[in-house]
């Protein structure tokens, strides 16, 4: 604290109280201004934002006299639903760090992520809890806190559980339990698949958040009066962060929906009267191509944003066409910039398609060569960002937070292109990442699990486009001497090792791979030599 500033310690405290603006703090606010006002849909129920604040603080009561406190970590194994929405903000109001997790992962998957992030207790969906039983075994943890939320009518997973539904409903105190959290006081712990083999636990504290926040309101045109459908999985800070938490800072109304079925989510639209929507283009493509598209009534649909992936032209020019009441912004990002960084915005969609847009309210970027210089608009360098949304690091790995943050910029990993007046185009990803349906997937993770199978001497794996998926993953093997290889052998053990998403979607068998001179294998030979595997009638 700077000299100017010497107050007792007595003093200090009561200043920082009243100064508090955490995560945790928005919803209460947000209920004092609007308490009478529908916050969320979820299934059957449909809350004021006074009911769901009373519901957060009886939820972190509960939370509380389990054990948790400031601090510790709690993983979260769910699909959408209204149990997820209050514990995020639960969580926040103890300063308790909430882990989501992709609810895609095997067993060994999620146990790497409880042990790696030192989760004090795990909440899953009762579908999932005998895959939360097996990761808890798997990664030696036997005691600790466990919830679970019911959403497959099963009745829950048996001994040792309990029902998140008593935490939130039940007799418990309705008042907001008195703790204090300061601005960059980790709140959250997102696992992100990154360019290694392991996933990197990115911290993300209220200031990354509340700005990132900010960012997304002013320059993605959100409001008070949006009425938003959210069925992308909230375990990923794209919709949880840029969409369902901005809604309720705001005092938007909110519809959880568990996923993205497309006649769920055209029904959902007419219904509710839905006017904001967030999809990456794989899912917008598929609600174009649902029968239920014309025959529904979208009349009320007014701004629609996407990310994760380019949309493709012929795409956005249908959207236009058959929504033409609809303005579209583009987000890009990454988990460690919580996530926003650039925006395309509704004027510039056809002018700039396939431009990631202009950097945010909050964030500058730049583009830098190995050295950490700044390259001339044109060419091609590292996307780099400074911005109070970005991440305070990763946990537990200070190499890692070193290397990311080098020179003072976060450095992405993302290879791009700017123009003289700032607009950014993403050329190639620097570490081989691929992003396929809205989700990421290391490359070395996929070949890592490949190599495990008997007679593969060398495999690369890489995306290629596709119709639907954006990106593909896709896995060009080099059997050993003498083995006897097959396609569908490598897709089985894939099924075996990998989460459905990271599965390769094509398997070429090759007699070797193309590299360099140094050795390092050539993906981006191998990218242009099978682009067209998609429309080949292989395997999808």
């Amino acid at each position: 604290m700077s000299d100017l500033v010497q107050f007792s310690s007595q003093t200090a405290e009561a200043v920082a109280t009243a100064r508090q603006h955490s995560v945790g703090d928005l919803l209460r606010r947000t209920a004092l201004r609007y308490p009478d006002k529908l916050a969320v849909v979820a299934g059957q129920r449909r809350v004021s934002f006074a009911e769901f604040d009373a519901c957060v603080n009886r939820c972190a009561h509960a939370l509380a006299a389990r054990g948790l406190g400031k601090g510790d970590r709690l993983a979260l194994l769910s699909h959408n639903s209204w149990q997820f929405a209050v514990l995020v903000f639960a969580t926040a109001r103890l300063g308790v760090v909430l882990v989501p997790v992709n609810f895609m992962l095997g067993a060994d998957e999620i146990a790497y992520i409880l042990g790696h992030s030192g989760a004090s207790g795990i909440v899953a969906e009762d579908a999932l809890a005998p895959t939360a039983e097996k990761a808890l075994a798997s990664a030696g943890v036997a005691g600790g806190v466990r919830g679970w939320i019911g959403l497959s009518g099963s009745g829950g997973p048996g001994a040792g559980w309990e029902d998140v539904d008593g935490w939130i409903d039940g007799p418990g105190e309705t008042s907001a339990p008195q703790v204090a959290v300061a601005d960059d006081d980790p709140l959250r712990l997102m696992y992100t698949s990154g360019t290694e083999s392991r996933p990197k636990g990115v911290m993300l504290s209220s200031r990354s958040l509340i700005a990132q926040y900010v960012s997304c309101t002013i320059d993605g045109g959100m409001s008070g009066e949006d009425i938003e459908v959210h069925a992308l999985p909230m375990y990923h800070c794209a919709q949880l962060d840029c969409f369902f938490s901005v809604d309720v800072y705001l005092g938007a109304t909110s519809i959880i929906l568990p996923g993205p079925d497309p006649a769920a989510l055209l029904a959902t639209i007419e219904r509710e009267r839905v006017s904001k929507l967030f999809c990456p283009p794989t899912v917008w493509i598929s609600l174009l191509r649902h029968p239920d598209f014309d025959r529904r009534d979208l009349s009320s649909l007014r701004k629609g944003y996407y990310g994760a992936s380019p949309m493709p032209v012929e795409v956005l020019r249908e959207i236009q066409q058959r929504l033409p009441a609809v303005q579209l912004w583009n987000f890009y990002g990454q988990t460690e910039m919580a996530p926003l960084a650039t925006i395309l915005r509704p004027h510039e969609q056809l002018a700039r398609a396939g431009s990631a847009g202009r950097a945010a309210l909050n964030v500058e970027t730049r583009l830098v060569d190995e050295d950490g210089h700044p390259v001339p608009p044109g060419q091609v360098g590292e996307i780099v960002h400074r911005s109070p949304q970005a991440a305070l690091g990763y946990y537990n790995d200070e190499a890692k937070t070193a290397a990311a943050f080098a020179g003072g910029w976060f450095h992405s990993g993302d290879l791009g292109v700017m123009t003289e007046d700032g607009y950014l185009s993403v050329v190639d990803r620097k570490k081989d990442m691929i992003k396929t349906g809205g989700e990421n997937v290391a490359s070395r993770e996929v070949e890592e699990a490949l190599y495990l199978l008997d007679g593969v001497a060398e495999v690369a794996v890489f995306g290629i486009p596709h119709p639907h998926w954006i990106e593909a993953v896709t896995a060009v093997v080099v059997p050993r001497q003498g083995a006897e290889l097959s396609v569908e052998q490598v897709h089985a053990h894939a099924r075996e090792h990998l989460a459905g998403y990271k599965r390769p979607k094509y398997v070429v068998l090759a007699d070797a791979l193309p590299k360099n001179p140094s050795g390092k294998i050539l993906k981006r030979d191998l990218r242009t030599r099978h682009a067209d595997l998609a429309t080949d009638g292989e395997r999808a």
